[in-house]
């Protein structure tokens, strides 16, 4: 530890850190929740498979674009307030669907675009814990916080199997337990932070992307928290598709896949105090594309899974190393960045699980895709390889902080 820099744990706020990821948490189980009980769902409503793809990717869309908003209401009434607002509508949303039904491919988009609300809170829940901490520790604060999208993990344990049991419309409502219970300890625990920075003029809060670094980043994130939450989302429709297995076999191959990719978020971002952000990210982008561009080949279980882990592994690092980044550009900036840099990301998962479905349905397979996507990566190497001595030699990074 250099001169001036304080302990993690003593220089924030940890009960604001643990409401955040709680928040974090929960509201990312409901977000996916439509991919594992996509089979029962799709069974019961004759959906196509590119209606399977649309369903489970609309969540990421409205989640991307309603991070923007969140990000400038974090900044005007601060990240308490609005992930309250967040979670009384996406409570009042699973609620009124479990009770009034869904019974057509509209109905399962419009509850989609509900769930977008649990989506953004990324733009909430990270401000929300990132203001207490310091820039050397940003890597870890918003790693730990940002692990809330283990949340993925639980929607695709505990779907499918409810919805064997009870019907997957059932799970609708009983996703509203755990969620009013993390409501209830979010406003007990939680604190803004005393040194917010003051609101702003509306137009200002579009000043990052008059940059380039804004636009590079939220490409970066594009990859890999588009490739993540587009993979949490479409592996419960792969793995039954491709190799037959029941849905409640399939949560479980999707939970392992995901489980990896959030366990790793803060050691991503303790990765990129240690060796830079731009350090891991082009190992992140290596390891991705080499992994998604073989799962095409895979043709027996146990290969692809490890393909995929090896994948979310990757993408869970590169969460964790981007928004290590963010805040050393954006420090004043960091609740519309966190805003914008999330929408890239839910933009990307929305690619991914639409292009999935797509390229099923007219190619017969799903190798397009993983293709194209693995292409991204590549892309997103070679970008990072351009951009990365300009980053150094202008950013103006604090004592002990690797860029």
């Amino acid at each position: 530890m250099t001169k001036g820099q304080s302990s993690f744990w003593s220089s924030g706020h940890w009960p604001t850190l643990v409401a955040a990821f709680l928040y974090f948490d929960l509201a990312f189980m409901v977000w996916v929740i439509l991919g594992p009980l996509a089979p029962a769902i799709a069974g019961d409503l004759g959906l196509t498979p590119a209606q399977k793809g649309l369903m489970v990717a609309v969540p990421t869309l409205a989640g991307a674009v309603l991070r923007v908003g969140n990000g400038l209401l974090v900044d005007r009434i601060g990240p308490k307030r609005s992930g309250a607002i967040s979670q009384a509508i996406v409570i009042a949303g699973l609620f009124t669907a479990w009770l009034l039904g869904v019974h057509s491919f509209a109905g399962t988009l419009a509850l989609g675009l509900i769930l977008g609300f649990a989506g953004a809170s990324f733009a909430i829940a990270l401000p929300l814990a990132s203001r207490w901490y310091p820039p050397e520790h940003q890597g870890k604060a918003m790693g730990l916080a940002g692990m809330g999208n283990s949340g993925t993990v639980l929607a695709a344990l505990f779907a499918p199997g409810l919805a064997a049991l009870f019907g997957w419309n059932m799970v609708l409502g009983l996703a509203c337990i755990p969620l009013t219970i993390a409501f209830a300890l979010y406003l007990l625990m939680a604190k803004d932070a005393p040194d917010a920075p003051a609101p702003r003029k509306l137009p200002d809060y579009f000043e990052p992307l008059r940059t380039a670094d804004a636009w590079w980043l939220m490409a970066f994130y594009a990859v890999t928290f588009g490739g993540f939450v587009g993979l949490a989302a479409s592996l419960p429709i792969y793995f039954t598709d491709r190799f037959g297995l029941t849905p409640v076999a399939a949560g479980y191959c999707t939970a392992a896949c995901v489980f990896a990719g959030s366990l790793v978020r803060p050691m991503g971002g303790a990765l990129a105090d240690r060796i830079g952000g731009v350090r891991a990210l082009m190992i992140v982008f290596v390891a991705a594309a080499t992994a998604l561009a073989g799962v095409p080949q895979a043709v027996a279980l146990p290969a692809a899974l490890a393909l995929f882990v090896a994948a979310m592994l990757a993408l869970g690092v590169g969460n964790g190393a981007v928004f290590q980044l963010v805040p050393q550009r954006f420090s004043a900036e960091i609740g519309v960045m966190t805003g914008l840099v999330g929408m890239a990301g839910g933009v990307g998962g929305f690619t991914l699980a639409a292009s999935l479905g797509f390229a099923r349905q007219w190619t017969g397979s799903y190798a397009p895709a993983f293709h194209f996507f693995a292409g991204l990566a590549v892309a997103a190497l070679v970008a990072l390889v351009f951009v990365k001595d300009q980053w150094r030699r202008s950013w103006t990074a604090a004592e002990g902080v690797r860029i």
